[in-house]
C-alpha cells in the first residue's frame, strides 16, 4: 500500500499516476457541499487507465450534498472506474472546545463502519473476472453541482501574546498561508479557513476573532448537533 498525502502544497505539485492493476481510494474534505477548489488542479492531473477507484468524502456533520458524486465524475474523467463510494463524518474544522460540533469524529462505529465497507469492496472485486465486469458506482447527488467552492477572504485569526513563535502552524498550513517567520501574519488570499493552524497551536495562541467565521461556528453548533452516520455505496 502507498500512502500519498496531498495536504501540502508541494505535495500538490506531483501528478498521481495509477494504473489497472492498482485500486486508488482517494479521500477529499467537503467544503460547502463541493469538492475544494483548490484540489481542482491536483485531480485533473490523475493519470489512470481503467484503475478502480473508491471516492471517499468527509464532512463536518452538515452535508456532504454533491461533493462525492463530483469526485466520482472528475476521477472517472481522468481514466478511472469508480466502483464505490463513501461519505464519512469528522470534526469540522470550526469546532472548538468551546463550541464542538463532530468532536471524535471518526469514533470507533465510524472506524468499523468503514472496515465493512472495505470487506465489500474486496467482495465486489473478487466477484469480477476482469475490471470491465465491475458496475461503476451510484452515488446520491444532482448536477450541476451548484454551491461554491471558493472560500471567504476573511481576516479571522486571532493571535495573542501566547505565540512563541514555533513556526509548527505554518508547517501545518495546507495553503503556506501562515508566515514562516512570523506566524501573525496570514495571507487572506490564500487561506481557506481550515483552522488547521487554530488546532495545531502546541501554545493555544490562534483563536478565531468576531466576524463571518465566528457566526458560522455558531451556527453550525446549534444546527448540526445531531450525529450523521457514515453512508456507503457499493
Amino acid at each position: 500500500m502507498e500512502v500519498v498525502d496531498v495536504t501540502s502544497p508541494a505535495a500538490r505539485n506531483k501528478a498521481l499516476v495509477t494504473t489497472a492493476d492498482d485500486l486508488l481510494v482517494l479521500g477529499v474534505p467537503v467544503y460547502m457541499g463541493r469538492v475544494p477548489a483548490l484540489l481542482g488542479e491536483w485531480l485533473n492531473t490523475i493519470q489512470a487507465s481503467n484503475t478502480p477507484a473508491v471516492c471517499v468524502v468527509v464532512y463536518g456533520n452538515r452535508a456532504y450534498e454533491n461533493a462525492l458524486l463530483e469526485l466520482k465524475d472528475v476521477v472517472a474523467k481522468r481514466g478511472c472506474i469508480p466502483i464505490a463510494g463513501a461519505a464519512y463524518i469528522g470534526e469540522h474544522s470550526f469546532s472548538d472546545s468551546g463550541m464542538l460540533t463532530a468532536q471524535g469524529r471518526p469514533d470507533e462505529e465510524d472506524k468499523n463502519h468503514a472496515a465493512e465497507f472495505g470487506r465489500k469492496i474486496r467482495e465486489k472485486m473478487n466477484s469480477a473476472a476482469s475490471i470491465f465486469q465491475l458496475s461503476v458506482v451510484d452515488v446520491p447527488g444532482t448536477y450541476p453541482y451548484g454551491g461554491i467552492t471558493e472560500l471567504w477572504d476573511v481576516d479571522f485569526i486571532e493571535v495573542d501574546e501566547q505565540c512563541s513563535q514555533c513556526g509548527h502552524c505554518a508547517e501545518v498550513c495546507p495553503m503556506g498561508a501562515v508566515d514562516s517567520n512570523n506566524s501573525a501574519v496570514v495571507d487572506h488570499g490564500k487561506c481557506i479557513t481550515c483552522c488547521a493552524c487554530i488546532k495545531a497551536c502546541p501554545q493555544g495562541a490562534r483563536m478565531m476573532k468576531p466576524g463571518p467565521v465566528k457566526d458560522a461556528q455558531a451556527r453550525l453548533f446549534n444546527l448540526y448537533n445531531e450525529p450523521k452516520q457514515p453512508e456507503c455505496f457499493i
